[in-house]
């Protein structure tokens, strides 16, 4: 959306999730003969013990229900970001639908009723985990399948999880369709014209093969469903008993105006999301003099000026912590804690924030290590209270000096957090080797920030 806003898509096709993001970012008409070439509802995969005993199977399952039992402490729930993903955001506005008395059309005035602001928050409130990625938040629940109980994610990606379930003889997700309506994913394949349309015909005859009736029997063996009316699905993956509905009728609810899309977007972000308690964790060693600590501030900036924020949906909210850690070999700005640290989203004191970012010269060598164990101190202090906590650790270099991971398992052990997740950002000659060993022990990823430091950091925070 944003690239074709800007006009900097030098892409000769996009393959998106739905069809509302195109519809939204086009505004220089780039985009030519777009198709469907499967589609997924967004849906409520539960476990379905849990589904049996909340009395759902068979019947009609409402947001209320959904919301009850998550603040009840009977279900710990996953759901990717609103403002950096599709089935979020398509999860998010049958949220607003349903609490809003399912209208035809979501207006303005819907968004302002303090009832359903509250009651969105409140369903908001109760996930246990984010992310910006429906395909890793998927695989995050498989790989960690005793620490939850239920995602919203699309239907396709249940049904891929249910397979492995099974395979390793594991109780499946049961799906739930809610019963005021679904997002369905359309993803459309679209031509990017630049003039000269010499990639035409080569974009067409993909297209083509796409919708050709071998590989939609693939598609369908994935779990999507294809053909004309997305009313064709493979039996042997649409299994009754994981409450997959071959025939069932997709209630999609319809997307309102786009002004109204974007104010629903922006008030996600500040106003209705879980709140956040973020440190960063900013690498000053010897080697980020120059070119790296310029692209260093430019990514923070994209972050704390909240003008910048919104352009890409990552403005604050009134109750988020954000702590900058500025280290080399030590903490470099360890006895002045409390002036790089913003509660709320003010913005003046985050350009304050900002400008000790910008003033902060380079120096000695690294250790990315202790910053994440000083990091965990720091929330233990202050605490968490319901955030989503996270740690974003950004280096250039390898860690030569310090103690090593054991002080950050220390740390883990000593504070009781060790559920905080901590995302590594690779930049220059980063070794992702290091921080793909912290990912790994907190539960977080490593995104390459090697050639777009900005986007890194945006998909980091698009996890909280």
């Amino acid at each position: 959306m944003l690239m074709l806003e800007d006009g900097s898509i030098d892409s000769d096709a996009i393959w998106e999730g739905d069809s509302l993001w195109t519809s939204l970012g086009d505004k220089q008409q780039l985009v030519k003969n777009s198709k469907s070439i499967m589609c997924s509802p967004i849906v409520f995969g539960v476990k379905k013990s849990l589904a049996q005993e909340l009395g759902w199977i068979g019947k009609d399952v409402r947001m209320q229900d959904i919301l009850s039992a998550a603040e009840d402490k009977r279900l710990r729930v996953l759901m990717t970001s609103a403002s950096q993903s599709n089935s979020g955001a398509s999860a998010y506005f049958g949220f607003l639908y349903a609490f809003a008395g399912n209208p035809d059309v979501l207006s303005s005035e819907h968004l302002e009723d303090p009832a359903v602001g509250e009651k969105v928050r409140r369903i908001l409130d109760t996930l246990d985990r984010t992310s910006e990625s429906s395909g890793w938040m998927r695989d995050h629940f498989l790989a960690r399948y005793e620490n939850y109980d239920a995602m919203f994610n699309y239907e396709s990606h249940v049904l891929e999880m249910n397979q492995k379930l099974a395979a390793s003889g594991r109780e499946p997700l049961y799906i739930v369709y809610p019963a005021e309506g679904l997002g369905v994913a359309d993803f459309p394949l679209s031509f990017v014209s630049k003039g000269s349309g010499d990639k035409a015909p080569l974009f067409r005859s993909l297209q083509d093969y796409l919708l050709s009736e071998p590989v939609q029997r693939e598609f369908a063996a994935k779990g999507r469903r294809v053909g004309p009316l997305c009313d064709q699905v493979d039996p042997a993956i649409f299994r009754p008993e994981w409450g997959a509905d071959a025939a069932h009728t997709l209630n999609s609810f319809k997307y309102p105006s786009e002004p109204v899309i974007r104010q629903a977007l922006a008030l996600y972000q500040t106003a209705f999301r879980k709140p956040s308690f973020t440190v960063y964790c900013l690498d000053y060693s010897a080697s980020m003099k120059g070119k790296g600590r310029e692209q260093l501030t430019q990514a923070m900036r994209t972050l704390l000026d909240q003008q910048q924020a919104s352009k890409y949906l990552f403005q604050g909210a009134p109750n988020d912590v954000t702590i900058v850690l500025a280290f080399d070999d030590q903490i470099i700005n360890a006895n002045e804690s409390g002036a790089w640290t913003v509660r709320g989203n003010n913005p003046e004191e985050l350009e304050r924030l900002l400008a000790r970012i910008e003033s902060q010269p380079t120096r000695n060598r690294t250790d990315i290590y202790r910053p994440a164990a000083v990091a965990l101190s720091l929330m233990k202090e202050q605490g968490i209270g319901d955030r989503f906590p996270a740690i974003i650790l950004m280096t250039d270099g390898q860690s030569n000096s310090g103690a090593g991971i054991g002080q950050l398992e220390q740390a883990r052990a000593v504070t009781g957090l060790d559920s905080v997740p901590v995302f590594g950002i690779t930049f220059g000659e980063a070794d992702p080797a290091q921080l793909n060993s912290i990912a790994e022990l907190t539960d977080g990823r490593v995104f390459d920030g090697t050639k777009d430091l900005v986007g890194a950091f945006r998909k980091a925070k698009g996890n909280n």
